[in-house]
């Protein structure tokens, strides 16, 4: 009982540290483009930073980098407290388990973004693919800053259940379908230019990719 409260106590003090680190990376981006963070934390009532930036920078821009670090380190800790809040003996045995969730967070992401890449270059729908991917990373890097917001209050203010996490997860499921439902409408007239083409990459990458993970876990 005393070695379970001590442990308890070691998975706290990393946590803390890796959200210590997730707001002073992202105090560094706010430091380093005040304008560009501006416009990007007002996405959800204004599409200025899209217009600005969307069309001209690329995914890789530093901004966007140090973004999608936070976006990783963020998610994966919300996951982490899935699984511990699932199964809490399945951290305890695993040390290692933020770390490996962290990888396969990246991992994960950077593939499929390597391959709707190369899709996006056979199908002759870059231009396309590339703002597409740069408003869903945008989305996803701004819900990030939501999920580090709730996991400090499960971990700080109110003990987490699975079914609050599950509901939060639910929610952040609304808010990104709310948010690609956004980009497809934006890029409407593209979209349909090259209809047959998109509704192939939404199958293969969007959605089926998805669908394995989900297999493959449960």
């Amino acid at each position: 009982m005393v070695q379970y409260l001590e442990r308890s106590v070691i998975s706290t003090d990393w946590i803390t540290l890796v959200i210590m680190g997730c707001i002073l990376l992202l105090a560094f981006t706010k430091y380093a483009y005040p304008k560009r963070f501006q416009e990007f934390i007002q996405l959800p009532i204004t599409n200025k930073y899209f217009l600005i930036h969307g069309k001209n920078d690329r995914i890789e821009h530093p901004f966007n980098l140090l973004l999608f670090v936070f976006q990783v380190l963020s998610f994966s800790l919300l996951i982490y407290l899935l699984i511990k809040t699932y199964d809490s003996t399945i951290a305890l045995k695993n040390k290692w388990l933020y770390v490996q969730i962290v990888t396969v967070y990246s991992v994960f992401i950077g593939v499929k973004f390597s391959i709707e890449k190369i899709v996006g270059s056979i199908f002759s729908i870059d231009s396309l693919v590339n703002q597409y991917l740069y408003q869903k990373l945008s989305y996803r890097n701004l819900l990030a800053i939501l999920v580090l917001i709730i996991n400090s209050i499960f971990l700080y203010t109110l003990a987490p259940s699975l079914h609050l996490l599950l509901g939060f997860v639910g929610i952040l499921i609304v808010f990104n379908g709310i948010a690609l439902f956004y980009s497809y409408k934006t890029n409407g007239n593209l979209i349909f230019s090259h209809f047959f083409y998109f509704i192939l990459y939404l199958c293969a990458l969007e959605i089926s990719p998805y669908i394995i993970v989900y297999k493959t876990i449960t």
